[in-house]
């Protein structure tokens, strides 16, 4: 996106902006609205089941992160995070099963919302409207769309705690098994870091992103 004019940039945020903001939201939505089924109300309680940005936009996280990484990268690489919804494991039903769930909930919003995508870009190119200026725009949406919720979907579902990956497999452990992982929570996001700057990271998220990146992209009928 560098050497863009400012009416480019400005076009380039307008079909960025909306994907990229309700998948790093509603992925948090979704560990509330799962937690609320299976008992705990805290993030009910505290207004955080609402739809609206605003109330789970981190400055730095949903923000700042990913329009500097859109921009250093072109696109290539997409990474954000929004305020973690509050969920205590304590006040589920059966707390070792539920956060299994509730950890999961999230990527299956991200799994959804890139459904959501790829329908709408079918549904434009079956009114052959994406030759007009709203029809490409939304065609535009729909690509950033699923690529953002690819990545955060696989992503997530690292096994590294405190990743939605971690607490499945902290779930499906043994006790034993999930004590050992839950000391290395105060460590998964410096595990995390080094496995991206390392560039291990890519290595293994890379064959799981394009397969789901071919899948999506082949249904909405943005690749051939």
């Amino acid at each position: 996106m560098f050497g863009m004019d400012p009416i480019e940039l400005l076009f380039a945020i307008s079909y960025w902006a909306v994907p990229v903001v309700f998948a790093i939201t509603l992925h948090e939505v979704a560990h509330g609205w799962a937690a609320k089924q299976l008992g705990d109300l805290t993030a009910d309680r505290l207004g955080r089941l609402s739809v609206n940005p605003i109330r789970h936009v981190d400055p730095i996280g949903t923000v700042a992160v990913p329009a500097g990484l859109a921009l250093l990268t072109s696109g290539a690489l997409m990474f954000g995070w929004a305020k973690p919804v509050p969920v205590v494991f304590g006040n589920l039903r059966s707390p070792k099963r539920d956060m299994i769930l509730v950890a999961a909930a999230g990527p299956g919003a991200n799994f959804a919302m890139a459904t959501f995508w790829a329908l709408l870009s079918m549904v434009i190119f079956g009114l052959g409207a994406a030759s007009s200026f709203v029809g490409g725009w939304l065609i535009l949406n729909s690509e950033v769309g699923i690529k953002i919720n690819v990545f955060l979907m696989v992503f997530n579902l690292l096994p590294i705690p405190p990743l939605d990956g971690g607490r499945v497999l902290s779930g499906l452990l043994p006790q034993g098994g999930s004590d050992v992982l839950a000391r290395l929570e105060p460590f998964g996001f410096i595990i995390v870091l080094l496995l991206l700057f390392s560039g291990v990271l890519m290595n293994i998220l890379e064959p799981f992103v394009r397969f789901f990146l071919d899948f999506f992209l082949s249904a909405a009928g943005l690749i051939l």
